[in-house]
């Protein structure tokens, strides 16, 4: 299978940009209140990855490109950025990360009285 720029922008615009958007939002409109403990802590986990994949890119956009990059390559070096920043924030999660999962799980436990 061979994939030309445009269809790899394609690819890049409908399926790396918002994969986990949707797996965020597709997990958040589920009814939380029977969830296990261990499903819980995923719901926070990827709130958090979301947030870092947030931070990074807000990061990544201070940071001047070059002018001389050819669109194609342009479009190549976004999309391996995207997969690199959402590969960066999931892994940070599993780490401990920034202690925001954590603090979620805990408050949604005494909201739900999972305690």
């Amino acid at each position: 299978m061979s994939l030309t720029v445009d269809g790899l922008s394609t690819l890049y615009d409908t399926k790396a940009s918002s994969n986990s958007t949707n797996k965020l939002e597709d997990t958040l409109s589920s009814d939380l209140s029977k969830a296990t403990e261990k499903e819980l802590m995923e719901v926070c986990k990827d709130f958090e990855a979301y947030f870092t994949e947030q931070m990074f890119k807000a990061m990544q956009k201070m940071i001047p490109e070059s002018e001389s990059v050819s669109s194609s390559t342009r479009q190549l070096q976004d999309y391996y950025k995207e997969q690199m920043i959402q590969n960066m924030s999931e892994q940070s999660t599993e780490g401990g990360g920034l202690g925001l999962a954590q603090m979620l799980y805990e408050q949604m436990k005494r909201n739900y009285g999972l305690e």
